[in-house]
């Protein structure tokens, strides 16, 4: 499975203008099939399309930029598979994803 399609790779590159800015939304989740670790993909930068900015949700709730090439390549134990995109996530507001998450709420 794709983590990226061209079609939200488009949409996450119109935001990028948006910087860090919690208005924007979330277009991708990806997630470790394993764990509850999951990345909720902003934006990407048109000009560098390895830069992701995402909201990170782990140990802790964080928000940062992520490398495209990383979690493409990432592989998960115990049966080396990949990441996944979930594929029935709709594009969310980045604020009410991030008061969710810190909330402890699942999304």
């Amino acid at each position: 499975m794709e983590l990226f399609t061209e079609e939200t790779e488009t949409e996450l590159q119109k935001q990028y203008k948006d910087g860090s800015s919690l208005s924007q939304n979330v277009i991708v989740k990806i997630f470790n099939p394993y764990s509850s670790w999951a990345l909720y993909i902003i934006n990407q930068d048109p000009k560098d399309p390895d830069y992701l900015w995402a909201i990170v949700k782990g140990f802790e709730v964080e928000i940062g930029s992520v490398s495209k090439s990383e979690l493409t390549t990432q592989r998960v134990p115990p049966f080396n598979t990949p990441l996944e995109r979930d594929l029935f996530f709709t594009s969310t507001n980045t604020k009410e994803v991030w008061n969710k998450l810190r909330r402890g709420e699942h999304v």
